[in-house]
């Protein structure tokens, strides 16, 4: 059976996703299916935890994701530095695989549309590039951290 954070958290996942359903089953015959409904106005979401179902009506409105947000959303903070938020929940990776060097270190120049990092969010490798050219000042996580959406993951000059 599926815990309430963790429902919540997959609620979130498929919000902040281009996926229109997300299903899941487990060895214990527990299953859940997540639904954005072409109706933003009432969501419900069941859990099926094998002979008995649960409706877990969700709070926000699911929003469609944007090209914008599928990309590193920046935000201006004080200093003259742009921030490259979290544009989804899921797992920071600063390279391509663990032998491979960093996408982008402290003192680097990167360019729009420059690599920075991967997120991985429910199996799928999101790239996350850089929506303007600068020198990046500060790396905000460490590789393998969970993020959250909007939470900051680079400081760029």
């Amino acid at each position: 059976m599926y815990s309430i954070d963790q429902i919540k958290q997959m609620i979130e996942m498929l919000e902040n996703s281009q996926l229109a359903v997300l299903e899941l089953k487990d060895d214990n015959g527990s299953s859940i299916r997540l639904e954005k409904p072409s109706s933003p106005a009432v969501h419900n979401f069941a859990v099926n935890t094998g002979t008995q179902g649960a409706a877990i009506p969700a709070q926000a409105p699911v929003q469609p994701v944007t090209a914008e947000q599928n990309t590193a959303a920046e935000a201006p903070v004080t200093d003259n530095c742009s921030t490259i938020k979290s544009p989804m929940v899921g797992v920071f990776y600063a390279a391509a695989s663990p032998d491979s060097s960093p996408f982008v270190t402290v003192g680097q120049r990167v360019e729009k549309g420059d690599v920075v990092c991967i997120i991985e969010a429910m199996k799928l490798m999101n790239e996350i590039t850089a929506e303007q050219s600068g020198v990046i000042t500060e790396i905000c996580v460490n590789n393998e951290d969970i993020v959250e959406y909007g939470q900051d993951l680079f400081k760029i000059k």
